[in-house]
């Protein structure tokens, strides 16, 4: 089996934007958008018994966080509505979103456009809003998991995500 290196590009996110009206629609962070990672950002409880010279450590948790940096791009829907909530300065369940991360290396079986994903509730903190003169403004900051993501798939044609076991 030859070795295959996952790609950036084989990855894509999708963000609920909240519509007119009020019905959430899945649009892709893609144009516009420079990075988007993912830091699970494992939770540790970490003990020295009287016993060991070295200490011992589990995982007890997650605190997921997915650091963002993006052009200014009015046409980019997702983009505009990270702006959106950092210049309207909304807080609270206003300013939470639904997140879909794609593995487009990983489709579904017998399924077309149909795809492994999560989906995440998260939480919009923008950081920043800044532009040089002459510069595209940037909006940068993180994607704060809220809660336990949810297992299933995610239909890139429809833009629809059926949770894993839900009949279809």
């Amino acid at each position: 089996m030859a070795n295959q290196t996952i790609m950036r590009y084989q990855v894509a996110d999708y963000l609920g934007v909240v519509g007119t009206g009020g019905d959430p629609t899945f649009e892709l962070l893609g144009a516009g958008v420079n990075t988007l990672d993912e830091n699970p950002a494992a939770q540790l409880d970490t003990k020295t018994y009287v016993n060991d010279k070295a200490a011992s450590s589990t995982i007890k948790g997650y605190q997921p966080q997915f650091p963002f940096d993006t052009d200014l791009i009015k046409s980019e829907k997702a983009v505009m509505e990270l702006y959106k909530i950092g210049r309207d300065e909304l807080t609270g369940a206003d300013a939470e979103r639904d997140y879909i991360r794609v593995e487009l290396f990983e489709p579904a079986a017998s399924k077309e456009n149909t795809y492994k994903a999560r989906k995440f509730r998260v939480a919009v903190e923008v950081a920043s809003c800044a532009g040089a003169g002459g510069e595209a403004i940037k909006v940068t900051g993180n994607l704060n998991n809220v809660g336990t993501f949810v297992e299933g798939e995610f239909n890139t044609q429809t833009k629809t995500f059926t949770e894993a076991g839900a009949e279809v």
